[in-house]
């Protein structure tokens, strides 16, 4: 019935019209709120993100990545006056730029624009989109969460202990609350109508193999390359874990 309503509406025959109206409405009253998300090249290119993602997936992927950045907006500011005292938080106080809208979402868009040339594929290209957001937010999830309440935390490769914040490090919290956030998001996109009930699962499997492989980066060459930026990293991460779910759901079809 919601969705008939919704697809029968004229003002939503329009994708672009649509999308343009709505998410610009939307990210006019954020950038007028006085408590900021983003810095204005941030919101700037948020709009361009919401305006693809809508004409790719529609109201359903546009909500996916509203949850996905209230959510990781809100872990960030989890313990933020300890992590601020501790020099481990987030810059700008976790007000996100230019590096981090792209730095997380840059995949997904990249999955919605071949999602648009490749109609056939939209499904599988469906699932990356959403793994690559759930990934996004269980390293979110799991680096605040782990800085704010991990009460040991290890080097991923070599598994011995090491102050938090630093790359590559791991807790059981954090590892644990990762997985949740993970599993959270794509409950969502399936709870919309993105993804299958297997897909939820998939999302999972391929946001711990992905920011797995995020640790590890972290713990042996990001800070040795001076052009492996932590946006570059992110792109990495969430690029594993569309290709992991695309690839899982590519043989479960």
């Amino acid at each position: 019935m919601l969705d008939t309503l919704w697809t029968s509406s004229p003002f939503l025959d329009s994708p672009w019209l649509a999308g343009i109206l709505l998410h610009t409405g939307l990210i006019a009253i954020a950038f007028l709120l006085p408590k900021k998300l983003l810095t204005p090249a941030g919101y700037g290119n948020a709009w361009l993100l919401g305006v693809m993602i809508w004409l790719a997936f529609g109201w359903r992927g546009y909500a996916t990545v509203l949850f996905y950045f209230f959510v990781g907006s809100a872990v960030t500011k989890i313990g933020m006056a300890e992590k601020e005292a501790l020099g481990i938080a987030e810059a700008r106080g976790g007000i996100r730029g230019p590096g981090n809208v792209w730095g997380s979402a840059l995949t997904g868009a990249l999955c919605g624009l071949l999602a648009i040339a490749f109609p056939t594929w939209q499904a599988l290209l469906a699932l990356g989109f959403v793994a690559s957001l759930s990934t996004k937010l269980s390293d979110t999830t799991a680096t605040e969460i782990g800085k704010a309440y991990g009460k040991r935390t290890f080097l991923i490769t070599t598994l011995s202990p090491v102050p938090k914040g630093t790359e590559g490090a791991v807790s059981l919290e954090g590892t644990l609350a990762g997985v949740l956030g993970s599993l959270a998001l794509a409950a969502v996109a399936y709870a919309i109508g993105l993804v299958s009930l297997i897909g939820v699962a998939v999302c999972a499997i391929a946001a711990f193999v992905a920011t797995t492989v995020e640790s590890l980066i972290g713990a042996t060459i990001e800070d040795r390359l001076s052009w492996l930026t932590h946006d570059l990293v992110n792109i990495i991460n969430t690029t594993v874990g569309a290709i992991v779910a695309i690839t899982v759901g590519r043989f479960l079809a």
